[in-house]
């Protein structure tokens, strides 16, 4: 072979190592920020009754149904987590300050005030989207 011609296979192969080198740098990027907990997830949320209000939450604060509050298995408590009715579009931002709900299907419990904001008290149960906005 001549040298012009291994001279070319070279530059090739340089440039091939390159894209390789880039493209898996932005995968690696790309999973290293992405964090599942600030995706927007899809469930139902119900809200609590009234014969909660003045007790103690997990969190040790007491219930008020007038606030804009939330129940969450895992969500650390103060995570503020928006909430939006699927079927109407309607938000709500919520500070999770309790566990629960305690029913399977459901990733939220509301306090009324966030409910009504959201959806017809009536209903009870609604379908959501939510993500959080601030840990």
């Amino acid at each position: 072979m001549n040298v012009t011609l291994l001279h070319q296979k070279s530059e090739k192969m340089k440039a091939i190592v390159s894209v390789l080198f880039f493209v898996s740098v932005l995968n690696c990027m790309s999973f290293s920020t992405s964090k599942t907990d600030d995706e927007k997830k899809t469930s139902k949320a119900s809200y609590y009754h009234d014969k909660f209000n003045g007790r103690r939450t997990a969190s040790g604060e007491i219930f008020q149904n007038t606030k804009f509050t939330a129940a969450h298995r895992t969500l650390p408590f103060g995570t503020k987590v928006l909430v939006k009715n699927i079927k109407n579009g309607k938000e709500v931002i919520v500070e999770i300050n309790d566990r629960g709900p305690f029913h399977k299907s459901r990733a939220l419990d509301l306090s009324k005030a966030a409910f009504t904001e959201i959806a017809d008290i009536r209903s009870g149960v609604v379908s959501i989207e939510y993500e959080i906005i601030e840990d």
